[in-house]
């Protein structure tokens, strides 16, 4: 089962639940999707066994095969690619933006004078090893690198089907998101109860109803703010699944780096039959397919 953490902003907790839910549970696998600042290491601490470089393919022309027709131009959606005609004393030439380049081949696939081939162009790094008994992967994408979606799906490569694998994805609605969150079986929202935390819980929803796919509520800090978080939840029929409170030792806990299972055996509890309600809610779905 692949059970993903998501949240409409950052700072609601989200990394926190993806956290504690894997270490709550036995056989699993914790993907860190959160490639541009992934922080789950922090707090599970794993050994790192294996780094590889991410690549994303990029065109590069031949300009002596070349003749400037402009058809790559024409079908690079991401307009990553411009062409200098040829005519008035100008050779012709193409210009290839590496940043705007989703790696899509489109140029390369239709190009009719078979004048672009792709090159690898180093975005991140992908690290895998074990924090305990849990299979841990993350990717951090590069220093000014933009496109992440793509490394995310290369983390995504290494998804173990014979564990409950747990993907914290990147805060926010936009193209990481749904590349971290799709094809999971489910997924976990965490918000906070302020009105910043309902605007972006109800642009969350949206996309996973777009995606189709099942979701609950984890509302963290709980006893702050009002209670429209849960007259939403309620007049939509959302699941909450857990509520966290607003605690000072669990706050003093997470500055130190330390999951608050590790200290706390009654959230350990919490955690597993929130998993126990999601697997529940899972099989009852794959019932009414």
């Amino acid at each position: 089962m692949i059970i993903s953490v998501a949240s409409g902003k950052g700072g609601t907790g989200k990394t926190t639940v993806a956290v504690n839910l894997a270490l709550s549970l036995e056989n699993t696998q914790f993907l860190d999707c959160d490639v541009e600042e992934p922080n789950a290491h922090i707090f599970l601490k794993p050994e790192i066994k294996e780094r590889i470089a991410a690549f994303i393919p990029v065109p590069e022309a031949d300009e002596a095969k070349c003749n400037a027709c402009g058809k790559c131009r024409e079908v690079c959606e991401y307009h990553a690619i411009a062409v200098i005609p040829k005519g008035d004393g100008a050779i012709g030439s193409v210009l290839v933006f590496p940043h705007l380049c989703h790696g899509c081949g489109a140029c390369s696939l239709l190009c009719p004078q078979k004048a672009i081939r792709e090159v690898n162009k180093e975005i991140g790094v992908v690290e895998t090893g074990m924090a305990g008994d849990i299979q841990f992967v993350h990717g951090t994408l590069n220093i000014g690198e933009i496109m992440s979606p793509s490394l995310i799906r290369q983390v995504k490569k290494r998804i173990n089907p014979f564990r409950t694998v747990i993907i914290d994805a990147p805060p926010g609605t936009s193209c990481p998101v749904i590349a971290a969150v799709k094809d999971s079986d489910y997924c976990i929202l965490v918000t906070e109860p302020t009105p910043f935390g309902l605007n972006d819980l109800t642009l969350a929803v949206e996309v996973l109803r777009k995606l189709k796919i099942p979701f609950g509520v984890v509302i963290n800090r709980a006893d702050i703010g009002d209670d429209k978080v849960d007259n939403y939840c309620q007049a939509n029929k959302i699941a909450v699944l857990l509520r966290i409170p607003f605690d000072r030792e669990i706050a003093r806990l997470y500055s130190r780096g330390i999951p608050l299972v590790k200290d706390n055996v009654e959230y350990k509890e919490k955690f597993r039959m929130m998993f126990e309600t999601i697997t529940k809610r899972h099989h009852e779905a794959d019932r009414c397919r």
